[in-house]
């Protein structure tokens, strides 16, 4: 089957986009989401690829770099629901910068922690303090700081990814009801995954985690290489 993948030049993408589809019509199915379409799809795709022996850089090449082209203009589209509900976001400007200084805040704690909780040597601990941030930001700082952009990327797609499946139930369970909140928390730590978790549970939710993804990206530019400093 991996001949397939090198022969044919979306295969690739019709797997992603087949097994993502396919997790949201079990969803609405069934009537509440039981399986997050995100998690779906990498999940399925990565057992295809281990299941028929297919490397990663030919899935990437045939079809891979189709859902690529698409990633910038997606994350333009959520400044929509910003641009809708911007009255409310200028009135609520600074609870919205309170709560993006509290989740950078418990950010960099937690990666303090962590590296001396688990003896981290300084490339690696380093190399997570951007991962609740935007590829595109968290990238580029990791490589500034001398961290490993692998583990940072793989560290943002695992913290996007936790972020959009048990959002709604971390909300439930904390009795978080209030919209704003809700967004600024998912975008906050899980960037733009994570928003478009957000994104499904309204409007207002979707604006703030939109705005949430640039302002904790910017104060995580501004604290990142303070945090460094400790090793």
């Amino acid at each position: 089957m991996s001949d397939i993948f090198a022969a044919c030049s979306f295969f690739g993408f019709l797997l992603a986009t087949g097994s993502y589809q396919l997790a949201r019509a079990i969803n609405k199915r069934v009537g509440k989401e039981v399986c997050n379409p995100l998690l779906f799809a990498t999940l399925f795709c990565g057992a295809v690829l281990l299941g028929t022996g297919t490397e990663y850089d030919v899935f990437y090449a045939n079809g891979g770099r189709v859902l690529e082209f698409f990633l910038t203009p997606a994350t333009i589209c959520l400044a929509i629901p910003l641009y809708k509900q911007f009255e409310l976001l200028r009135k609520n400007m600074g609870a919205v910068l309170a709560g993006c200084v509290a989740g950078v805040a418990a950010h960099m704690a937690g990666c303090v922690l962590m590296l001396f909780l688990f003896q981290m040597k300084a490339v690696e601990y380093i190399s997570l303090l951007p991962k609740s941030i935007t590829t595109a930001i968290g990238k580029g700082l990791s490589e500034e700081l001398g961290g490993l952009p692998a583990i940072t990327m793989a560290t943002i797609m695992l913290t996007g990814l936790f972020g959009a499946v048990v959002a709604s139930p971390l909300l439930k369970l904390f009795h978080v009801t209030e919209p704003l909140s809700q967004g600024l928390a998912i975008g906050t730590s899980s960037h733009a995954v994570g928003t478009s978790r957000a994104v499904q549970l309204g409007e207002i939710q979707g604006a703030a985690s939109s705005l949430a993804i640039v302002v904790t990206g910017l104060l995580t530019v501004a604290a990142a290489p303070l945090f460094a400093r400790l090793v």
